[in-house]
């Protein structure tokens, strides 16, 4: 007993260890909002092989849902891991102390094992978790026979209604051994139900049907998978007529099945006459409408009788019976559907977020939905050469519509591609368009004398203080198409102006229009058309009057890159650009009056006396000198100057016994205002007065005049 006892240990020890150890969820609140609800970890979970999953309810395939996660502790960083099973559309942010993101499930009725991945850092961890989903919609089923009235030994085919035939699970094998057998099929995501009653009288029909995504029990959280019952009683007959099955279940009625025929198997039965006409109609009554008629040939091995069959109109088996006549008289029944040739009468496209077009182009790499519109489509099995089939078996495909799912391949090397229908060229066929989309100006370089500048990252004004000896325009072909990201041939227009530093205008152009193909790295490089493709750099000297070294300081040369119109529609990009001639310094002898100038100077026959003068008249001052220009601004002088000259000093007062002439050196102090004619500058400075023979500072107010 004891040895049993530790053995039970033994074994539950590792599972407890197990326990322990399972990761803690990170979050205190998981919720998912749909169009169905909101759904949160606290009240809408369950547990399934041992994990705690979080279960929604979805209405489309491709349900787009908002996700919250409420931290248990906050997080400095937290990241939705991309998933096959969904589409992320907006990416995790931090607001109210939760993260939010919105998603875009896909196909979730097929999906297995759907969970959310994130990755999460905190102050002291990081790691990964998967938050456990439990996708649930509700499927109903129904049926509505158009009659209850079967007979003994016939299929008959009725059509089961539901909102999402996908979400059934059932056997397609036929049941044997039952009163009445039948089997169930999905035939264009259509739900088909096949009965053959084995006996006579009601017979009640019990279908059990079971959902891969089951519906859920609100109050206990419980998944529901099976359906409820449905069930429908027939009253099945023995027929007086005999009933005779055919090879061929549908048939196709076009001008040889109308004048010539088409051959068909019929049971054999011992009234069936051979090298006879038989008439075809809708009902048991003489006066009906003639559907077919059939004549028989000759016996088969397998007790059947090789027929040919002439067709006059439509019949769907869901509309009755057919009864095979001799005049008017019935002597056998049957039943098979007539139908129109599959014939296609409109192609439109769609691109995700567009709508249905019927612009039949289509580019390399795109993903495009196409639907098709015709008769008897079902009958048929489409597809386009060299194009991938993505389709779901949600799309619509019907009689009059079959929608297709496409992937245009990046490589593709034709400029047409057919639609076949069963191995056969319908005629129908989508364009291969090269994309032409106008691609920022990263890829154009512009050089004016140091390096090669990407146009679409030059901000604000150039200031260039070297001389420019010629502007060069370039491209970079390997940029415009990038992966999978392609762009295609790319057209360009540049205007050029050029302004002196008074703004007056020198040259205006606009150079001839350019087309820029994409690089070798291209994925559609050997299949663009490279005519008038540009090739090699250009030099803006080349139409220009007036070179670019020769222009004056502070010139502008004004650039304007924009789209060649009428290329990409209303589309269409600008990027402008100044390039200016910068100084950082001005050199000019200018001449001023200061006026009231103060002196201090030695006296020659005392040398240790220092001499105070008494203020000047206008004094006349001859000065070269150096201004500086502000480093971020656009000739826009720095209020001081320095210079060295001459200065005659109470030039205007010939009585004056104080006139002199002198060489000094000066800074000058301009006021910061702008455009004025008339200043009042200040100076400062020493020299050497030659008359007076001393040395001398001076500092004073003075006039300057700009003519």
């Amino acid at each position: 007993m004891k040895i049993r006892s530790l053995l039970i240990l033994t074994l539950f020890i590792p599972s407890l260890i197990n326990a322990q150890t399972e990761s803690p969820s990170i979050f205190s609140t998981i919720e998912i909002r749909t169009d169905s609800g909101v759904y949160n970890s606290n009240k809408n979970s369950l547990m399934s092989g041992g994990e705690k999953l979080l279960y929604f309810f979805y209405r489309e395939e491709n349900e787009i849902a908002e996700i919250t996660l409420t931290p248990k502790e906050p997080m400095t960083q937290l990241h939705l891991i991309p998933s096959g099973d969904y589409e992320i559309i907006d990416s995790l942010l931090l607001f109210n102390n939760a993260w939010h993101s919105k998603v875009r499930f896909k196909n979730l009725t097929q999906s297995r094992f759907l969970k959310l991945q994130v990755s999460y850092s905190t102050a002291e961890t990081s790691g990964y978790q998967a938050i456990g989903l439990f996708p649930c919609t509700k499927t109903t089923v129904s049926i509505k026979p158009a009659s209850d009235d079967l007979f003994l030994g016939e299929e008959k085919v009725f059509e089961i209604i539901t909102n999402n035939a996908a979400n059934l699970r059932f056997a397609s094998e036929w049941t044997s051994g039952l009163p009445m057998d039948y089997r169930l099929e999905n035939l264009n995501n259509q739900l088909i139900l096949h009965v053959m009653p084995n006996q006579t009288g009601l017979q009640r029909l019990k279908l059990n049907l079971h959902t891969d995504k089951p519906d859920m029990d609100l109050n206990t959280n419980t998944p529901l998978s099976q359906l409820p019952p449905l069930e429908c009683t027939f009253s099945v007959k023995t027929s007086r007529l005999q009933y005779l099955n055919t090879d061929k279940k549908d048939v196709t009625m076009d001008e040889k099945a109308r004048t010539q025929g088409v051959e068909i198997q019929l049971d054999n039965s011992r009234n069936l006459q051979i090298n006879k006409t038989y008439r075809v109609e809708n009902q048991e009554e003489p006066g009906g409408v003639l559907i077919a008629e059939i004549f028989t040939r000759n016996y088969l091995t397998d007790n059947r009788v090789l027929c040919y069959l002439k067709t006059y109109n439509y019949h769907r088996s869901t509309e009755g019976y057919l009864y095979i006549k001799e005049g008017d008289e019935a002597r056998f029944i049957s039943n098979f559907n007539i139908t129109p040739a599959t014939a296609i009468t409109a192609i439109s496209v769609m691109r995700d977020g567009g709508e249905w077009s019927r612009d039949l182009s289509v580019y390399p790499g795109e993903t495009v939905s196409v639907k098709i519109e015709g008769t008897a489509l079902y009958k048929a099995r489409f597809h386009f050469e060299d194009l991938v089939d993505i389709t779901s078996d949600t799309l619509i495909q019907n009689e009059q519509q079959v929608i297709m799912r496409l992937r245009v391949p990046l490589d593709i090397n034709k400029k047409r591609v057919g639609l076949y229908s069963n191995s056969a060229n319908t005629g129908q066929a989508l364009t291969i368009r090269e994309y032409e989309n106008p691609r920022p100006f990263d890829y154009i370089m512009l050089n004016y004398g140091d390096i090669n500048r990407v146009v679409s990252g030059v901000r604000g004004p150039i200031l260039f203080d070297k001389t420019i000896r010629d502007i060069v325009i370039s491209f970079n072909e390997n940029r415009i198409d990038v992966d999978d990201k392609l762009y295609g041939r790319q057209y360009v227009s540049v205007d050029l102006r050029v302004t002196g530093p008074a703004n007056e205008l020198i040259d205006m152009k606009t150079l001839p229009a350019m087309t820029v193909c994409p690089g070798e790295n291209s994925p559609r490089y050997n299949y663009y058309d490279k005519r008038n493709c540009n090739q090699g750099d250009i030099s803006l000297n080349k139409f220009l009057s007036r070179t670019t070294s020769d222009l004056d300081d502070w010139s502008k040369i004004h650039l304007t890159f924009r789209n060649t119109p009428g290329k990409y529609g209303e589309v269409q990009q600008e990027k402008e650009i100044d390039i200016i001639l910068k100084k950082k310094m001005k050199f000019d002898i200018d001449v001023s009056f200061p006026a009231g100038l103060l002196t201090v100077s030695h006296d020659p026959e005392n040398p240790g006396k220092t001499t105070f003068n008494n203020l000047y008249g206008i004094s006349m001052a001859m000065v070269a000198q150096f201004a500086f220009y502000h480093p971020e601004k656009i000739a826009k002088l720095r209020p001081y100057r320095f210079g060295a000259g001459f200065l005659a000093l109470d030039a205007f007062n010939f009585q004056s016994e104080r006139q002199d002439l002198a060489i000094v050196a000066l800074a000058s102090l301009y006021p910061t205002s702008r455009g004025k004619k008339l200043a009042f500058p200040l100076y400062l400075g020493g020299g050497y007065q030659f008359k007076a023979n001393t040395w001398m500072l001076l500092i004073g107010p003075g006039i300057s005049v700009k003519l």
